[in-house]
């Protein structure tokens, strides 16, 4: 058996030979170089969304109420691991804004109709995390959770430590939501400044659209944890 290597287990030929920019040979080197450096930060982002994604799976499926202590443990060392990955996809966005627009505006019209909105991990991580009109699939396994270890949300939020894992599940939800929030609006201001008034590639309205999209998930569960201000803030004399 021939012994495995770093190249070979990663298959760093295949993945490096990945970022095809349609910069014409004409053009400035800088220009497709920029392309490149477009390429890399987005097929970067999929990967990381490809983790991200079976993590925050995973964690739903520990959160089965037929499941135990250690589901619910296992559950918070995902959720711990999905709030930094959703940093991670933030500095991603960040480091686009070293992307000169004046290269930007050369390759874009290269890129047809091709447009970050089509990404199909970013449409599943948006049912997992928060939707429009429901909370997503994380939350209602929460809630489920809860329900089924004879409590609710408004009981973890008002025990507090002593709701154990069922606390830090919570906590560790919040820390995603302020992530994927953050990553969001990362994207408009870069979008923002990048493309101004400029349509979106796949049609939307660019900026706007994105602006409209952006709401921060778990709006249960902050609203039932600001009503501690409420419930537990002694009475002034």
């Amino acid at each position: 058996m021939t012994d495995l290597t770093y190249d070979s287990y990663l298959h760093t030929d295949t993945l490096l030979s990945l970022q095809r920019t349609r910069t014409p040979d004409t053009a400035d080197r800088s220009v497709a170089l920029s392309e490149q450096f477009f390429i890399v930060a987005h097929q970067s982002s999929e990967l990381w969304l490809k983790q991200l994604l079976s993590d925050l799976t995973a964690a739903v499926d520990r959160l089965s109420p037929v499941g135990g202590h250690q589901d619910l443990e296992e559950s918070t060392e995902l959720l711990q691991r999905a709030g930094v990955l959703l940093r991670v996809l933030h500095d991603q966005v960040v480091v686009l804004e070293r992307l000169p627009v004046r290269h930007f505006a050369q390759f874009r019209p290269h890129l047809g109709s091709a447009s970050g909105a089509q990404s199909r991990q970013f449409s599943l991580l948006a049912r997992l995390v928060e939707n429009e009109s429901d909370d997503g699939t994380l939350y209602r396994a929460f809630t489920a959770a809860a329900l089924s270890r004879g409590t609710s949300v408004l009981g973890i939020c008002r025990q507090g430590v002593t709701a154990g894992a069922l606390h830090r599940i919570a906590e560790e939800l919040l820390d995603i939501g302020n992530g994927y929030w953050r990553w969001k609006v990362a994207h408009l201001g870069l979008v923002a400044k990048m493309m101004a008034g400029q349509n979106g590639s796949g049609g939307t309205s660019g900026a706007d659209h994105l602006l409209s999209r952006i709401i921060m998930p778990f709006a249960e569960l902050r609203r039932v944890r600001g009503q501690l201000h409420e419930t537990l803030t002694p009475a002034v004399p």
